[in-house]
């Protein structure tokens, strides 16, 4: 079923995602050294200031998609999923063909203008043909972040840390499902910003065989101060030779430029061979600017044919 439009409901949507893009960037402290007031006051001025920067603008074109819900049983809610097939999938009935997935991938959020390049790229024989699948947010911050020890952390949101039980669902639900309704071949990538970028790289630390390519851009390697960045000699130790790219990217935010200078050199120092990595800071960028800067670059570096 394709999605109808709601442009109450889009106006809502696009506004939530901007706020946690704000609250989550280079300016989080606004909201962490405030009281609950100033917090909501600050966070709604930036949030206004900033919307038509954020991932969400109002001339992004809505692609041809597919909604599905599938009521997952690692998260205890239905999840909406937004798939887009490339043109070659209805012409080449016998072909299989590589998944993108994507956090943040809701018709409001990020998925419009990440498809809107694919497409592109695909048309350009930059990139083979690929279906992109979207996961629309139900609770963001929950879902994207890991556990932290830190108190300020813990005050972004409701409930935090849940990307176990989030990863749980892609890999036990999510890709088994799309796997099952379309041809896919055995490639798989995962593409992510911010919070989505924290999971990504939680991902390739943790469960590395999960994607064959990883994304990150600006990710909040921050979180949990920077656990995943302290750990990664000991994580990327040990590993069997399974191939895997890495872009990693950022602009110029101050509590993610060191982390991610940091993971870059255990990496290269820790990782095996097999694991390639593409770093490109863009430190012209800010945290609202860089995905849409540099997202055609990270896809031709690791989903290049």
């Amino acid at each position: 079923m394709v999605a109808a439009t709601n442009p109450i409901g889009n106006r809502v949507s696009a506004l939530a995602a901007a706020c946690d893009q704000v609250a989550f960037g280079q300016d989080r402290w606004l909201v962490m050294t405030a009281t609950p007031r100033q917090a909501y006051l600050l966070l709604i001025a930036t949030l206004i200031a900033s919307l038509p920067s954020c991932g969400v603008t109002p001339s992004d074109p809505i692609p041809e998609h597919k909604i599905l819900t599938l009521q997952s049983k690692a998260l205890s809610e239905p999840r909406r999923i937004t798939v887009y097939t490339p043109i070659a999938y209805g012409e080449n009935p016998e072909q299989r063909f590589p998944v993108l997935y994507m956090p943040d991938g809701g018709i409001q959020e990020d998925f419009p203008h990440v498809v809107a390049t694919i497409k592109g790229l695909i048309a350009s024989d930059a990139i083979p043909p690929m279906l992109v699948v979207g996961i629309e947010n139900t609770q963001r911050r929950r879902d994207l972040t890991g556990p932290t020890a830190v108190a300020e952390d813990r005050l972004v949101a409701p409930v935090v840390g849940g990307s176990k039980s989030f990863r749980a669902f892609v890999k036990h639900e999510l890709i088994p499902e799309v796997e099952q309704r379309y041809r896919c071949n055995e490639q798989r990538a995962i593409v992510g910003e911010s919070l989505a970028g924290l999971f990504v790289v939680e991902t390739l630390l943790l469960e590395p065989k999960l994607f064959d390519c990883y994304i990150a851009i600006s990710p909040s390697l921050w979180w949990n101060d920077h656990w995943l960045v302290r750990n990664a000699k000991d994580l990327l130790q040990g590993r069997d030779g399974h191939p895997v790219r890495l872009f990693l990217s950022h602009g110029n935010e101050a509590d993610i430029v060191g982390h991610a200078e940091e993971l870059v050199r255990h990496i290269r120092a820790s990782a095996p061979r097999s694991l390639s990595c593409v770093y490109e800071p863009h430190p012209e960028e800010q945290h609202h600017t860089i995905f849409r800067a540099v997202k055609e670059q990270a896809f031709r570096a690791v989903l290049s044919k």
